[in-house]
């Protein structure tokens, strides 16, 4: 009886040494990517990028009120991507709590770019369906600043949100995204991820205009 009790607690115990020794060999399961965000003053390189690009004398706010910003962001591809966006230093912090919730959420983001790098054009910017902020820039068709000059306003995805005048678009590739009704990918709707980002930072969105109505722009002031 003696013996079978050992042999029992010996089975006992190999069988526990495997089951240890099996878990201490199981992969851990990798840890989700962690949003980062840098906020820095525009550096002499930086300030030479810009100058006679995005930025000029006359412009309603200085290079010094201006902060560069890195941040990861998740592409169309489901991968983590950094981008780059010039912002009024005021926006830092609101901006910083809306990409996060955004990345949090895994909204996709085609690309990240300073406007600089398609030679300060709105219109060749949208058709690479460029995430942008600072432009010293008219509104479109008035003569007063945009929200934009300020670095106080942001278009996030711009192809998939068009903006729209008299139901219609500018840019080709923008045509399908019309139907609003659709809620796609990296599409800005009433209750979707994006619009509730900005929301809950207190910026408005052009959506909600009337006509013309610019999906993809978000601004501190609501214009």
């Amino acid at each position: 009886m003696r013996r079978r009790c050992g042999i029992a607690a010996a089975l006992v115990l190999l069988a526990s040494g495997h089951a240890l020794s099996a878990s201490a060999t199981e992969p851990k399961a990798a840890a989700p990517p962690s949003f980062t965000f840098q906020a820095t003053k525009l550096s002499p390189e930086l300030r030479a990028r810009v100058t006679g690009v995005s930025w000029h004398r006359g412009c309603p706010v200085g290079l010094a009120r201006l902060r560069y910003l890195r941040m990861t962001y998740y592409g169309f591809d489901g991968r983590v991507h950094s981008g780059e966006m010039i912002v009024n230093r005021s926006a830092v912090r609101p901006l910083r709590q809306a990409f996060g919730r955004l990345f949090r959420s895994r909204f996709p983001i085609r690309r990240m770019r300073l406007v600089d790098d398609y030679g300060g054009s709105d219109y060749r910017s949208i058709e690479a369906d460029n995430t942008s902020a600072f432009n010293c820039r008219r509104a479109t068709g008035q003569s007063r600043w945009s929200q934009h000059a300020y670095g106080l306003a942001v278009d996030v995805n711009p192809i998939e949100n068009p903006y729209v005048s008299n139901g219609r678009t500018t840019h080709p590739a923008s045509r399908r995204y019309l139907d609003r009704s659709r809620h796609r990918r990296g599409t800005a709707y009433a209750g979707g991820a994006l619009v509730r980002a900005f929301r809950q930072i207190g910026w408005g969105w052009g959506g909600t205009w009337s006509d013309p109505t610019d999906y993809q722009h978000f601004s501190a002031n609501g214009r």
